[in-house]
């Protein structure tokens, strides 16, 4: 077997690949989170798999929101407690209950790194928080009722109760 080296149709065809990732990997951005105004900082960003679904590490939304968040890792179940409210959910079913009564998430938690990662619906019903989401600048807004106010966007898509 003879080497023969690539031919320039070969080697242009892979320019324009690595070419067009680069790019990707330029412009994308990892979604940052505001609470109240303030960024919420966590080793494990926002996941977003569609322009309209964004998903959040639960514990650092919850510690920022002044809950307190419990998991027992054999089984994966999650409670966060804030104030008289408990939510509690386990990885990969989308059965909750919020207060003793059951509720259905729209999509089933998971884990990134360790972290469990839950929907921004879920968020605002379990917090009383208004969230609102800027696909076009990648943030995130929750607000809380009378602190937060977000701040005007025309490409905000609105997630309440």
């Amino acid at each position: 077997m003879t080497y023969s080296p690539p031919s320039a149709r070969s080697l242009l065809l892979t320019l324009v690949i690595a070419l067009v990732a680069s790019i990707g990997v330029f412009v994308s951005r990892p979604v940052t989170v505001l609470i109240d105004g303030t960024r919420m900082e966590s080793d494990v960003p926002p996941v977003t798999t569609s322009p309209d679904d964004v998903y959040v590490p639960l514990r650092s939304i919850a510690d920022a929101l002044g809950a307190r968040t419990f998991l027992d890792r054999k089984t994966g179940r999650v409670v966060v407690v804030r104030g008289s409210d408990a939510l509690r959910l386990d990885v990969g079913n989308v059965h909750a209950t919020l207060d003793g009564m059951p509720m259905t998430l729209d999509h089933s938690p998971f884990q990134v790194r360790g972290r469990v990662m839950v929907g921004l619906h879920t968020i605002a019903r379990a917090f009383g928080v208004r969230i609102s989401y800027d696909p076009v600048a990648g943030r995130v807004n929750v607000m809380t009722p009378g602190i937060g106010e977000a701040p005007p966007a025309a490409n905000l898509t609105s997630v309440t109760q």
